[in-house]
């Protein structure tokens, strides 16, 4: 990917990564991804913004050596997670006289997965700033976005910040600044609530923290720059606030049909009352769609058949991955079926032990669900429709 010009002397010199389908070997990339490092020269001297990931250090190298950039003195480390850290040796190793600059906490991350050597680090705390001659660096400790050691770094001259995985997006392309808002503003729903919404209540301190600042340009390390900054910080206010939405979530998997059947009546159910249902068939979901789905709903029902005396595995999946991004879901509930008995129940709602819900009466029926049991998934459907209009959303 060419270097591109964000300001005078300011370039973004990352790289896209269009077919990447997979990060962490965990989370769906449907539009791939890009590393984003910026390089600032200033009168004295020069600073690179993060590193990208090693297989594509090459063409930060590349672009670089494009920009005439001769001397590198600093390497700016937001965050160590390898996809932005790992082409740092490549770039200590074609500009050997650059020192890295990070926190603490970091820095020894840094030494641990890179083996980089400690006289190579300069270490700064919060508000810390260092001079480029005429532009002047400013660091802001960021722990939990989404590790422990992140922090953003922010120009004061020309009002840019560089925020790490924070405003990010999973999104690769060749423009520097979007056009397409909706589907910027999608993927980085979909990234925030993938790594991000975990964090919640400390992203919201990080936010206020945020409007000592005046902001211009946002440069996130992955997907696009942004100009609209209202857009992408608005956004992140709304996900991380606690308002949640007039929506069920309802991830389920069915066998032999006894489920499939209960999951239907109750979709019709909430739509009768006016609650907006998403479902999702756990044998075909893109996890990454559940995840975005997760992020404003006030209420997750899961649905299970009962296998070898548990749930579905792909159940306790969606079970397990609901409670490790702790949506601000109000209210939960479980559905489904057994043959001859189980714990099922006990298991899921055991795997839910992170989310602050009110777990509402759930419906587990033997066999085929019966008029009886139908009658029941009424009265659930009818609890939530309270549970919504009592706290203003229906």
């Amino acid at each position: 990917m060419a270097a591109r010009e964000i300001k005078s002397g300011i370039f973004y010199v990352g790289s896209n990564h269009w077919d990447r389908r997979l990060f962490d070997e965990l989370i769906p990339l449907p539009d791939g991804t890009t590393y984003n490092s910026y390089v600032i020269k200033g009168s004295e001297k020069n600073a690179l913004i993060d590193s990208v990931d090693p297989e594509k250090q090459n063409e930060l190298i590349a672009n670089l050596k494009d920009l005439g950039v001769g001397k590198l003195h600093y390497i700016i480390a937001n965050h160590a997670e390898q996809d932005h850290s790992g082409g740092i040796p490549e770039v200590m190793e074609t500009f050997p006289e650059a020192k890295v600059i990070t926190n603490q906490k970091c820095k020894t991350m840094l030494m641990e997965l890179l083996l980089l050597p400690e006289e190579k680090f300069i270490t700064v705390n919060d508000k810390d700033k260092i001079s480029l001659g005429d532009r002047t660096l400013e660091f802001i400790i960021a722990p939990w976005v989404h590790w422990p050691e992140t922090m953003l770094t922010y120009l004061q001259e020309e009002k840019i910040l560089f925020p790490c995985d924070l405003f990010g997006a999973h999104l690769a392309s060749s423009e520097l600044y979007p056009t397409d808002l909706p589907r910027v503003y999608e993927s980085a729903k979909r990234y925030y609530a993938e790594i991000m919404m975990p964090f919640r209540n400390v992203i919201q301190k990080h936010l206020k923290k945020l409007e000592e600042y005046s902001i211009e340009i946002i440069a996130p390390s992955h997907g696009p720059v942004h100009k609209d900054t209202d857009l992408i910080i608005d956004a992140y206010r709304d996900w991380t606030s606690d308002k949640v939405k007039n929506e069920v979530i309802l991830p389920y998997v069915s066998m032999h049909g006894s489920t499939k059947k209960m999951v239907e009546h109750l979709i019709d159910a909430l739509i009768k009352k006016r609650i907006t249902v998403k479902p999702f068939n756990l044998t075909k979901t893109d996890i990454g769609e559940l995840a975005v789905a997760l992020v404003d709903a006030a209420t997750i029902v899961i649905a299970t058949p009962t296998v070898l005396a548990g749930p579905h595995p792909a159940a306790a999946y969606a079970a397990y991955l609901t409670n490790a991004l702790r949506p601000k879901a109000r209210y939960a509930s479980v559905i489904g079926s057994f043959g001859w008995g189980g714990k099922m129940l006990e298991q899921i709602t055991g795997m839910l032990g992170n989310l602050k819900v009110e777990l509402l009466e759930p419906v587990i029926v033997k066999g085929y669900p019966t008029t009886s049991d139908f009658g029941s998934l009424d009265k659930l459907a009818s609890a939530i429709f309270e549970r919504h209009k009592s706290i203003g959303i229906t």
